[in-house]
């Protein structure tokens, strides 16, 4: 029987995969550094993609033959997961937030 008081967490499967990968890890001092500097990486590898793909950089084949970025969002998402599960962020609770946050400026700009 699941407890009632627990709050449902879309994210609670991928947190559970993470905490049989980064077991070793996450409680390192360093480990929050280094998940900062993979997200800074991957953000770079996604704009190369992208631009690359897109026209708006000289073609760039090795950036097209390396990956997409639809991979590298997907690296992104992981990166994002793994630093907010260390510093036990409430993805979902931060994510709503973001978004009322975009309606209510949406809303503003009509008026």
């Amino acid at each position: 029987m699941k407890n009632p008081k627990k709050k449902y967490s879309p994210f609670g499967k991928y947190f559970a995969y993470l905490d049989q990968i980064d077991k070793d890890l996450k409680s390192t001092q360093e480990f929050g550094s280094f998940l900062i500097l993979s997200l800074v990486e991957e953000v770079g590898e996604i704009a190369r993609a992208y631009l690359a793909k897109h026209g708006r950089k000289g073609i760039n084949i090795a950036a097209q033959q390396d990956e997409t970025y639809e991979q590298e969002l997907g690296d992104i998402l992981v990166s994002i997961l793994r630093f907010a599960r260390i510093k036990n962020i409430n993805l979902h609770k931060r994510i709503m937030y973001s978004l009322n946050k975009i309606k209510r400026r949406q809303f503003k700009a009509k008026t």
